[in-house]
Formats: C-alpha cells, sequence, structure tokens
C-alpha cells in the first residue's frame, strides 16, 4: 500500500497523535485520521522520532568486507533506526577521490535500507601530507561536504589549515580525529589510575584536547567550520564550550558508549572494550552527558566500528580498536540521557537526527514529523528492556561491549521516505 497510518504514536514523546504517510510524504499529522485506504501500524505507546542519522559510520567496503559491507552496515542502521549514515573515508583504497566516494554512494542507492553519503578524506591515503582531490569530491555525484581522515589525526597544523580553507569556499566542513600522535605512541588505553595498576600504555586527555585547541584557533583564523569526531574528555569539553563562547563555528560529537562505560572495565582485559578514543574515567563521563545536554556536545555519532571475529577475539596489546554501535545506540542514549532525565525524546530527536543532519547537509534527514515533510521516521518502543544479543544483529560484526547487559528501548519500525526498511523489530 502507499498509504499507512501510524495510529497513536507519542510524536517526540508528546502527545499521542495519528501521522499518515502517502507515498514517499507525510501527508497528515492529528488525532482521529481516517485509515481508509492504508496500512495501519498500531504505535500507542511508542515514541515517534524523525529517522535518525548517523554523522560517523565505517561500513568498511570497500576493502574489509570482512567485516562489513554496504548492504550489512545499512542494514544495521535500519535495524537501529536510522534512515542516513556518513560512510567514512578509511577503506581500502581510501575514499579521497570521486571514483571511490562515487562507488560507495551508489551501494547505497542500490541497496536501499538508509541513504548513504560518504565522507572523503582530506589528505592522499590518510597519510597527513598532501590535500586529497576536495573539490572533486564535492563535485562528484555524491556531493561530499564532510571530509575526515577518521582513524588518524591530521596532525600537521599547515595541512588542517589549507584543509579548513579549502572547505570554507563550498560551505563543507573537516571532522578531526583529535589525537596528537606522538603522545600516543604505545597506547592501549586512558591514561590514568587503571593503566598504571594494569601496566598498560597510556593514552592522556591531553593528546586529544591539544588537537581540538590548535583546530577551533585554525577554524577561528581561517573563518571555516570544524567538526570533533568522537570527544571523550571533561577537558575537551571546556575547550569546545569555551570555543563557541567566542562564535567560533565549531561543532562535536560523542559516541554512545563515551556515555556510559569507563575505564575500569578494561581490568577484565576483554579487547571488546579497546576503542579510539579510549573508554575514559567516569568524571569524564559524567561531563560528557552535562555537555550532550546543554548543548556544548551537538550530537550522538556511533563510531561504529566493526570487526571480524580475528580481529578482536585475541591478546589485548594485538586486539583491534573498536565497537559496534548502531544498533545500540538509542538505547544507550535511552539509559544514560532519558531515562536519567538530562534529556528528553524531542532532545533525542535534535542530537540524534536534526542537528547531525544539519552538520552533514543530508538533504530530507532531521526534518520536522509535519505534513509535507519526507516520510524518514522511527517507531520505538520506550517500555522495552531486554538483554543484548549480537547473535541477532544485522551487522556482520558482532565486537559489542554490551553483550549480555540489559539496554532499555527497542526500535520497532524503521520508514525511508516511507519505504518501510524493519517492520516490528525485522528487516524488510
Amino acid at each position: 500500500m502507499s498509504k499507512i497510518l501510524i495510529r497513536g504514536a507519542k510524536v517526540l514523546g508528546g502527545e499521542a497523535q495519528d501521522v499518515l504517510i502517502d507515498g514517499q510524504t507525510i501527508a497528515e499529522v492529528g488525532v482521529g485520521l481516517s485509515d481508509e485506504g492504508a496500512e495501519v501500524v498500531e504505535a500507542a505507546g511508542k515514541v515517534l522520532l524523525p529517522g535518525l542519522v548517523d554523522l560517523h559510520t565505517h561500513l568498511r567496503e570497500p576493502g574489509r568486507e570482512d567485516s562489513e559491507t554496504v548492504l550489512t552496515g545499512t542494514r544495521a542502521a535500519a535495524s537501529g533506526g536510522y534512515t542516513a549514515v556518513f560512510a567514512m573515508a578509511n577503506t581500502f583504497p581510501v575514499a579521497d577521490t570521486a571514483g571511490v566516494v562515487e562507488q560507495v554512494y551508489r551501494l547505497g542507492q542500490e541497496h536501499g535500507y538508509c541513504d548513504v553519503q560518504p565522507i572523503g578524506a582530506v589528505t592522499v591515503g590518510l597519510e597527513g601530507k598532501k590535500l586529497a582531490e576536495l573539490g572533486a569530491m564535492h563535485e562528484s555525484a555524491a556531493g561530499v561536504t564532510v571530509f575526515s581522515d577518521d582513524g588518524k589525526c591530521v596532525d600537521d597544523a599547515v595541512i588542517m589549515r589549507r584543509a579548513l580553507e579549502y572547505v570554507k569556499a563550498f560551505g563543507g566542513v573537516v571532522a578531526q580525529h583529535a589525537q596528537e600522535p606522538r603522545l600516543t605512541e604505545g597506547a592501549q588505553m586512558n591514561e590514568g589510575v587503571v593503566s598504571a595498576e594494569l601496566g598498560l600504555g597510556g593514552w592522556p586527555a591531553v593528546a586529544e584536547e591539544s588537537i581540538i585547541a590548535r583546530d577551533v584557533l585554525l577554524a577561528e583564523h581561517v573563518g571555516s567550520r570544524v567538526h570533533i569526531c568522537h570527544l571523550s574528555t571533561a577537558g575537551s569539553v571546556e575547550i569546545v564550550r569555551w570555543a563557541k563562547s567566542r562564535g567560533i563555528d565549531v561543532t562535536a560529537e560523542v559516541t554512545p558508549h563515551h556515555l556510559l562505560l569507563t575505564d575500569e572495565l578494561v581490568r577484565s582485559y576483554n579487547p571488546v572494550y579497546k576503542v579510539n578514543p579510549p573508554l575514559r574515567t567516569e568524571r569524564d563521563v559524567l561531563a560528557l552527558r552535562e555537555a550532550l545536554a546543554d548543548g556544548t556536545i551537538d550530537i550522538v555519532a556511533t563510531d561504529h566500528a566493526p570487526h571480524p571475529h580475528e580481529d578482536k577475539d585475541c591478546e589485548w596489546a594485538a586486539a583491534a580498536m573498536g565497537m559496534v554501535g548502531l544498533e545500540t545506540a538509542l538505547s544507550v542514549v535511552q539509559e544514560t540521557m532519558v531515562d536519567t532525565g538530562l534529556i528528553n525524546w524531542a532532545g533525542v530527536a535534535d542530537r540524534m537526527s536534526v542537528k547531525p543532519a544539519q552538520i552533514g547537509q543530508a538533504t530530507g534527514h532531521g526534518r520536522p514529523v509535519s505534513a509535507g515533510e519526507p516520510a524518514n521516521l522511527t517507531l520505538v518502543d520506550t517500555e522495552y528492556r531486554g538483554s543484548v544479543d549480537p547473535a541477532g544483529f544485522a551487522s556482520r560484526s558482532r565486537n559489542t561491549p554490551y553483550e549480555g547487559r540489559e539496554l532499555p528501548g527497542r526500535v520497532t519500525h524503521t520508514w525511508l521516505r516511507g519505504k518501510a526498511t524493519l517492520v516490528d523489530g525485522k528487516l524488510t
């Protein structure tokens, strides 16, 4: 059917309303709408949100299809309530040319589970030495507006300045993985009491904070936009807060795992907790939550980083860094931010849909749930609570830190331009 009536949903957590989808568009929002000719989805008690948007996803294709593909990654995204994801550039080959970003973009179009917007590399081969073809990637069919060497820091200040100057011409943004490489050589976890007790190489907070401080000043000097990936420390929060108070055009993201988990978990030596930037202290976690609530941190981004079994099920030092996150992100945000009273569901929509769509210029996403808007929607059973079972993931990889952990909330339906990609918790 071309018409779908979502009956009795709490739109953005507010009053119960009906939402009528006709084709690719929301036709009407109100109470007591007619269901004539429409497929009815009974949504009483559930929360309806605009489709989620992830500004930081690793889809691994091309080159590491053993860990994820555009198909499996976008199926995972739909399962988690996402209608658009931004695919990071650290593929093989690196997405540093128009040809590679167009390949990823077209794969997303072919599979149809969510929109895929490629992120272009800042430097050729992620080597930090020479600017990549930023203009060509922007002018390609993929229309790239976000550029990042994520996984590596653009540590050369001159290169970073040139990138900021270049993207300014077309309103683009440079998304920085803030990690001073010389301060993190051999780093295995957060530098602090736990790393000292375990004898593991420490990743100090200042390695992140010093790059953020430099880059917000560069952005101010150039008059350009900079976005901070996976901000993880209380000190970083204060730097971003200061930069915003000066009117610097900076935005920042936090991952779900940095909102919930701490470096105390590393005592288990379970490599599932090995991630970059590392899990920090309880003090950092609380500072990140407060910053997300007050708007200092703009958005939640998953940093979905799938790895095959053999890359994680090994000794700590040899294990790859990263966690999958698309299918659990909304539950973690409900646990840490909504159920704690820090934000409401309208706040979740703002930080997981509206603002990431604005930062990445994702057309048609992050829009109000109102008549005339594209029907990109997510329906959530917020009363559900259950144990995380990675065996049921749509992602090709299973490296989740939440296995066996009880989390709230479950996405029951996802619609991409009126087409259901998830129905009753099952992919279509």
